[in-house]
């Protein structure tokens, strides 16, 4: 298995651009894979800088319904003529991020409209040989305090977001499994629940984002929902590349926890973990 970032709100490469938002493109199984978009066309940018050919990829899947990962996906289409776009059918929803000061829209662009190429998914869904969607994570346990303020607008009422337009994917390789999500806005130990309930283990492998980012300060309970997260993860046999909504401080108060088990994930860097 290869993974290469494309996009990340950090760089490992000064040839590229980086943003808010997560693209990234696999390589497993013999399929090329990409999972979420960024916010716009610059993930494309930096494929091309870094020699990825976006126009061979078999498969795309988004993984939920924000701008930072599925806003490039009509720049995806430009490059792109025969990969299906995998996406729940609710991400088209009225989604924002309200506090006191005011309400932000964080749902996908206007300029992201339905396809005949998208195909809009309901539940859990095999996706051929290896390959796997997982859906409907209802548990909220250690929940990022992030997601609390995450709403959906249904007329002029906003209500909190449920995060079923969430959708994780799973890549299996000789009998191994790797999880991709998106921002874990549910919570990752919620998403490792539903996983071990759908295929009976842990994942061995972990690439995305925990949500638990904040710009200003952490206060104690925060922290402490951060350490007892990486206490979990830490008594788990999986390896974590972690990246974008993590944000590098919570990063910093979970690696002890983790060492070498726990890896921050940058635009521009590839890695081929075992896998396989």
């Amino acid at each position: 298995m290869k993974i290469t970032c494309l996009m990340e709100d950090t760089c490992a490469d000064p040839r590229l651009v980086p943003e808010h938002g997560l693209s990234l493109y696999m390589e497993a199984g013999g399929k090329k894979l990409l999972f979420d978009t960024g916010a716009g066309s610059r993930f494309l940018e930096n494929a091309a800088v870094l020699g990825v050919d976006l126009s061979a990829v078999d498969t795309a899947v988004i993984s939920h319904g924000h701008y930072d990962h599925g806003g490039g996906i009509p720049a995806f289409f430009s490059v792109n003529s025969k990969a299906d776009v995998y996406i729940r059918r609710n991400a088209f929803g009225a989604f924002y991020h309200n506090t006191a000061k005011r309400e932000k829209y964080i749902g996908l662009p206007d300029a992201v409209r339905p396809d005949r190429r998208l195909v809009f998914v309901e539940g859990d869904l095999p996706l051929g040989e290896g390959l796997y969607l997982l859906t409907g994570v209802t548990g909220r346990r250690n929940m990022p305090s992030g997601s609390l303020a995450l709403m959906r607008r249904e007329g002029s009422s906003f209500l909190p977001d449920d995060f079923s337009h969430e959708q994780s994917l799973v890549i299996e390789e000789n009998g191994r499994r790797a999880l991709f999500c998106g921002c874990s806005h549910c919570g990752i130990l919620n998403i490792l629940d539903c996983f071990t309930r759908r295929f009976g283990a842990l994942p061995d492998l972990v690439v995305g984002g925990f949500h638990l980012a904040k710009k200003g300060a952490y206060d104690g309970q925060e922290l402490s929902l951060i350490r007892e997260t990486a206490e979990e993860l830490a008594a788990m046999p999986t390896r974590f590349f972690t990246c974008h909504c993590t944000g590098e401080r919570a990063y910093e108060v979970m690696k002890p926890f983790l060492g070498d088990r726990l890896c921050y994930l940058r635009t521009g860097e590839t890695i081929t973990p075992d896998v396989s």
